[in-house]
């Protein structure tokens, strides 16, 4: 039974506060003013007062409105018909299709008992050399890419939704510029991929309220995809305006600040939908690629720096690119043992040949005289940024693979590698594949 109440003690940003009874944590009330309806989520219990925080906002309420309890936590619809669909922060339809209201399933639940986990052991190619090669994807991790506002973190998202072998792809935006949801959106469309994308997303003018829904709608709807046997792929953008989300709803609370007034919980709220990531046995997978801003380009603030101890590596994005040093996708040694024999060598060793060329580049800017060596480094860093670190590049794997040794074919001898003899003997290209890979250098 529904209990209703018309008395609002306060209000408080997009908190209010009612004395009701036999009110849960968690559970929704739905508020009606002379706005219309709204919902509003338990989020304090301290006696008989109940603090909700209101997802559309507190405009237009007054404290003689009727908040009416509903008896159960946030629900989404699940179900085939979620395809192809595009909802906002709330769960409801952003692109003028019907509302789905049957078989609902609550959100924000626990995440799943590590028993019913399995090791990871499948990748996920993406056409993009800098994640195939050298730092994996893998199903059922949680990867965070660590950027700056400016760089092109989206069109990366975008462009693995696009070409990433997964089943289904759920992309949660929060807070997203009006101008990047419809990027996404016609992005997806023209590539054909948006029969397969859920999409739920959060504008930066939409309550602010509604960004903390978001990854857990993301995240329960793809649970039920897993359990059905699809391979499920979540792109978040960006959770630096989830942990803002957060933080305001905090200050609102009169909850005491812990690191740069960011709530004392912020590690266990992130924790609690990164370790959704999940390969079922006998199942699907869910994997978790979510963009983190770093304010001022700093690591170690709070937000990166919880994120950090949660995922299972990172990317960086810096000038356009995935950057080579600081990224790590800890996982990738499970599977790149067995997509082909140079796999593990080639990453290494142009990883090595490539610090080296760093180096080459600060001697130079210093005035340092260049030596042979020096210059084959110069010419090697180049050819590496252009044709495998450029975010333009796209190429499978193997084709990748075999740019490698053709980069450094045109730059070393054999033994200046460092690779083992066997691998060079079975990979390194004849000198005639090595002068037509100069000459589309030189064209292009």
């Amino acid at each position: 039974m529904r209990k209703i109440y018309s008395r609002i003690e306060s209000i408080a940003g997009n908190v209010i506060t009612v004395r009701a009874q036999g009110v849960r944590y968690g559970h929704l009330a739905e508020v009606v003013s002379r706005q219309g309806k709204t919902l509003a989520e338990v989020i304090r219990l301290d006696g008989d007062l109940v603090a909700l925080q209101v997802y559309g906002g507190t405009r237009g309420i007054s404290t003689g409105d009727e908040v009416r309890f509903l008896g159960h936590p946030m629900q989404v619809s699940f179900s085939d018909n979620l395809l192809g669909r595009i909802f906002d922060g709330s769960g409801r339809p952003r692109d003028n299709g019907p509302d789905l209201v049957d078989e609902l399933i609550e959100i924000g639940g626990p995440s799943v008992n590590p028993a019913k986990r399995i090791i990871p052991r499948n990748m996920i190619r993406t056409g993009i050399p800098m994640i195939d090669v050298f730092n994996t994807l893998v199903e059922s991790q949680k990867l965070p890419i660590f950027s700056v506002s400016g760089e092109p973190y989206n069109q990366l998202l975008a462009r693995i939704a696009l070409q990433a072998e997964a089943d289904v792809i759920i992309l949660g935006g929060i807070g997203l510029k009006y101008d990047d949801y419809l990027f996404f959106r016609n992005t997806l469309e023209e590539g054909g991929a948006l029969s397969r994308t859920i999409f739920f997303v959060h504008t930066a003018s939409d309550p602010v309220v509604e960004a903390l829904l978001v990854p857990d709608i993301s995240l329960a709807v793809a649970e039920r995809f897993a359990l059905k046997g699809r391979r499920v792929l979540v792109l978040l953008t960006d959770m630096t305006n989830f942990a803002d989300a957060l933080k305001e709803i905090a200050i609102t609370m009169e909850q005491v600040p812990s690191n740069r007034g960011y709530p004392g919980d912020l590690y266990s709220q992130l924790a609690a939908r990164y370790e959704k990531a999940v390969d079922f046995e006998g199942a699907g997978s869910i994997t978790i690629l979510a963009v983190t801003t770093m304010p001022g380009d700093d690591v170690t603030h709070p937000i990166p720096d919880n994120t950090g101890y949660i995922t299972e590596g990172q990317f960086y994005l810096r000038n356009g690119r995935i950057e080579p040093f600081g990224s790590l996708s800890r996982l990738k040694q499970l599977v790149n043992k067995n997509t082909r024999e140079d796999h593990r060598a080639i990453m290494d060793g142009m990883i090595k040949l490539y610090a080296a060329y760093k180096e080459t580049l600060e001697k130079k800017a210093m005035g340092f005289r260049m030596s042979e060596w020096d210059n084959k480094l110069l010419t090697y860093g180049q050819l590496f940024e252009r044709e495998l670190m450029d975010l333009s590049v796209n190429i499978p794997l193997e084709k990748a693979l075999d740019k490698g040794w053709q980069i450094l074919a045109e730059c070393f001898t054999p033994e200046e590698t460092g690779l083992r003899s066997d691998l060079i003997r079975r990979f390194w290209p004849k000198k005639q594949e090595v002068a037509h890979g100069q000459d589309q250098a030189h064209q292009e």
